[in-house]
Parts: C-alpha cells; sequence; structure tokens
C-alpha cells in the first residue's frame, strides 16, 4: 500500500461514522492529491477526499483541513469518475486480437466478469446492450455504461473495456449510444436482407436481378484465391447475393458516411448480418465484404450468419463437420478484408468454441448476453427455492407470448415438473436446455411482471437477492464465463 493510501486511510478513520471495513479495498484509487473510494452500504457510494472531490455532486464536509464529498452513483458523478480515472472510461477494443462482450443487462455482473479477463489477455465489452434489452429492462445506456464503470472502479480492473451499442438499426440510438462515449456500435442490417431468395428458383432469381457491368467485371469469370481456398461466383450465385443483400450494403454504407468516415466517431464499427433466416454462405461473404471495401466502408468486425442454429442460451444445433468447413473460409475472408470474425449468440457454444479459437488463430470477437441473465436465475434456485419456483411456473405461462420474438426449438415435455423436484435438484434445470430457453426468453416478462395493484411481483426481491449473494453471483459467473475463454483459448494455445 502506497504513503498515499495509508495517509488517506488515516484521515479516512477521523471521519464520524466510517471505517476501513466500510470501504472496498481494491475501490482505493489516486488522482494528483485527491483519494477517491467505493463505499459499501445498502446504496454503495463513492467516497473521495481531496482538492478535486468537489467535482462530485453529493455531500460535502470537511476533515482536518481537507474537503471531502460523499457522492452517489448517479450519472453525473459517473462522468466525473471517467475524467479522473480513465480506465473507468471505455475505449475502442476490437483493433485488439481478442475480445468478447458481456450483455450484462442487470447492470451486476461486471465484477464476476473482471475476475475472469484478469487471467485472459482478451478485452472484455462489458457494457453491451441492444435497445430492446434496455426497453424490457427499464434501463438507459447511460445506466448501462455506469453499471460497468463504477463496477471496473470498485474492483480495480484497470486493463480497459469497451462499450457496444448493440443491435442498432436506427440514426436515433447510433447518435444516443455514440453522444455518451460508447466505443463500438453494431449495426444490424436484418431489415435490410431478403429471407425469401432462398425460396426463389433459379428462374425466378435470374428475371429479378440484371448484373451491371462493375458486378460482371469484379465476379464472373475469376477465380478469387484467399489462403488456401478459391472462389468461384457463378452469376446465378451472384444475383442471389444481390438481392438478398444489396439493400443492407447500401444502408451499412449510409450509416458508415454519416458516422464513421474519416474517423467521425471514436468507435468501432460491426456489421450484424447474423439476426435472419438466411445463412450467409461464404460466397455471400465475400461479396458482402467486396462490395463495402468498394464503397469504401472500412470495418472492424462481421457477424455472419453462420450455418446451423445458434440458439439463445445453448450450444450449437448443427453439421459440426459443415460448420467447421465454412467457418475456415469466413475467417480467411475476415482475414483477407482486415476485419475479426464475430460470432454473435455465443453463449453456451461449448461444442465449437475450440474450433472458432483454432480458425480465427485466436483473432476473434465473441458476443454473449443471455447467458449472464441464465446464471442470475440459477443463483436464485440456488438461495430462494421458493421465489425460483414461482418464477418457473409464470415463466412457463408466457413462453407463448415470449416465443414471437425468438426462433427456440423448447420442447416443454423435456422439461421436468417444477413441482416433483426437491429444492437441492432445482439448480438441475440449468443442464436442461428446453428449460434454459424459457428462462433465457421470458427474462423480460419476468422482469416486468405486476399484480393487480401495479407492484412488481419478482423484480424488486430478486434484485434484493442478487444484492446480497453479490459474491455467489460473481463465483457463478467467473465458472460459467471463464469456461468460454477456456475452450476458446485451447483453440490456438493447444
Amino acid at each position: 500500500m502506497s504513503n498515499e493510501s495509508k495517509k488517506f486511510l488515516k484521515t479516512l478513520s477521523k471521519v464520524e461514522g466510517l471505517s476501513v471495513d466500510d470501504l472496498y479495498p481494491k475501490s482505493i484509487h489516486q488522482v494528483e492529491d485527491t483519494v477517491v473510494c467505493m463505499l459499501k452500504g445498502d446504496v454503495d457510494s463513492l467516497f473521495a477526499l481531496g482538492s478535486l472531490a468537489l467535482k462530485f455532486e453529493g455531500k460535502a464536509h470537511n476533515v482536518d483541513g481537507i474537503p471531502y464529498v460523499i457522492a452517489p452513483l448517479t450519472f453525473k458523478n459517473g462522468q466525473v469518475l471517467r475524467a479522473l480515472f480513465p480506465f473507468t472510461k471505455p475505449i475502442p477494443v476490437l483493433h485488439k486480437q481478442r475480445s468478447f462482450g458481456l450483455g450484462d443487462r442487470l447492470g451486476l455482473a461486471t465484477e464476476g466478469h473482471a475476475r475472469v479477463f484478469e487471467s485472459y489477455d482478451a478485452y472484455p465489452i462489458f457494457a453491451q446492450q441492444s435497445i430492446r434489452e434496455l426497453a424490457l429492462t427499464h434501463r438507459t445506456y447511460e445506466d448501462v455504461l455506469d453499471a460497468a464503470s463504477f463496477s471496473v472502479f470498485k474492483v480495480g480492473f484497470t486493463r480497459g473495456f469497451g462499450a457496444d451499442g448493440d443491435h442498432l438499426k436506427k440514426k436515433k440510438d447510433i447518435e444516443y449510444a455514440l453522444s455518451l462515449g460508447f466505443t463500438m456500435i453494431t449495426l444490424d442490417a436484418s431489415d435490410y436482407i431478403r429471407n425469401d431468395v432462398n425460396g426463389m428458383t433459379d428462374e425466378q432469381v435470374d428475371q429479378l436481378v440484371s448484373l451491371d457491368e462493375h458486378h460482371k467485371e469484379r465476379y464472373l469469370g475469376k477465380v478469387i484465391e484467399i489462403e488456401k481456398h478459391n472462389i468461384e461466383i457463378t452469376e446465378i450465385e451472384l444475383k442471389r447475393a444481390i438481392l438478398v443483400y444489396g439493400k443492407a450494403l447500401a444502408f451499412t454504407n449510409d450509416i458508415y458516411q454519416t458516422y464513421f468516415v474519416n474517423q467521425k466517431a471514436s468507435a468501432n464499427f460491426e456489421l450484424s448480418i447474423d439476426e435472419t433466416a438466411t445463412p450467409t454462405t461464404p460466397i455471400q461473404h465475400y461479396f458482402v465484404a467486396k462490395e463495402l471495401e468498394c464503397y469504401n466502408v472500412k470495418l472492424d468486425t462481421l457477424a455472419p450468419r453462420f450455418c446451423g442454429e445458434f440458439q439463445k442460451g445453448i450450444d450449437y444445433i448443427g453439421d459440426i463437420n459443415q460448420f467447421e468447413k465454412e467457418l475456415e473460409i469466413h475467417a480467411a475472408i475476415a482475414r483477407h478484408f482486415g476485419y475479426k470474425l464475430s460470432i454473435h449468440s455465443g453463449s453456451d457454444k461449448f461444442s465449437i468454441f475450440t474450433l472458432i479459437g483454432k480458425h480465427t488463430k485466436g483473432h476473434f470477437h465473441v458476443k454473449t448476453a443471455g447467458t449472464n441473465w441464465l446464471e442470475a436465475m440459477h443463483l436464485v434456485s440456488i438461495k430462494s427455492p421458493t421465489l425460483y419456483r414461482s418464477i418457473h411456473h409464470y415463466a412457463l405461462s408466457m413462453f407463448d407470448e415470449a416465443q414471437k420474438f425468438y426462433h427456440v426449438t423448447t420442447d416443454l415435455t423435456k422439461i421436468p415438473n417444477v413441482d416433483d423436484l426437491s429444492d437441492q435438484d432445482l439448480p438441475l434445470l440449468f443442464k436442461n436446455n428446453d428449460a434454459r430457453q424459457v428462462l433465457h426468453i421470458t427474462y423480460g416478462f419476468i422482469l416486468n411482471h405486476k399484480d393487480d395493484s401495479g407492484q412488481f411481483v419478482f423484480r424488486n426481491e430478486l434484485f434484493n437477492l442478487w444484492k446480497q449473494e453479490s459474491s455467489t453471483y460473481s463465483d457463478l459467473l467467473y465458472t460459467h464465463i471463464g469456461k468460454h475463454l477456456e475452450l476458446l483459448y485451447k483453440g490456438f494455445n493447444g
């Protein structure tokens, strides 16, 4: 411990009602003559001592002639913290060899996540949410940013993290995220991707598209060599690619020119073409990348729609041999065009993580989200069986409604009757894919469920439990997300 920290602790002991036991030990940080730490409480707060303390909004006091402030964890104080301590401010991380997105829907997971990334050199994106997730959790991007900043400050994670405005489709949402300092935008082009083309005959496709000379010259009659792979595009394949992705490419170019060209925004740019029913073949991936290159659009990552199924919160479904064969070409195309391959819906895809690590040569971005919510519910099943049973029944009752917003192949008949399970057996439900999916896709309904008087049925009790059991939640995340990283690294370290 530095002399300044010792001096700070000595001075802290003179503040009425406070002691060393009231602060998080890893949260003691100094800038110039000012020391700031985080205080424990029913609601945590910041404690700042020194000349810069008055920058924070809160109760100002004085001890030994030195000003100090006890400051609430508000967005304005978060902005002050990010200015004073740059490690609490997100940075662009997609240019790093490895990055990993962590959708913390509850704002409670960063402590556990940070422990994982003390052991791995991948850069985490602790702040990652879509507009849909914000609506379902009643949060804002300010909340998401603050949760990450205050958490890394609390646990002393100083290596750097990213902030991702995830799956954004509208300019106003992109502007919102960028205005707050988010360092990554994931553009979701799915609204402009046609899903009906795979069902068309060659004759139908041929009639709908007339090739211009630029497309003919760029693609037809060529053998395109990328690493050890040869890509040849037939006229009908080219026409299909234009039909499927043409409007999405124009949309992507518009967004890029508006916000990113010539480094207008200090943020990474990811294109997502995965939220569709249409798998992205390697030929189509090459077409998309080449067209964007011709537009002078510079991607940091691209997320294709891989073959097989990347359903939420469960392992990969599909032919792993086919996946590996196509993944190898997708990864080569990404390297050829100078961006990282991005794997979305990456939660719990344990059977293919080692392949991803191998064929990307450890140069990847993997995105997770719902698995962190599932671990929070896993905790409930361990610590509050009665509450868990009530939530489980409610989730089943809302499954049909929730299923309208997700593609899942859940079989409710394969989920054990929760009333027949002992309390000790409830956590075993989180090894059941069908139970996982029910709880995964109903999270918004669970958090927002109200009784006839307008009071939340589960939300408040859940958050109280999660706060009380924060160390257990951290342990669960450390183990679960750690397994993701272990398998990914095995692919290129083994």
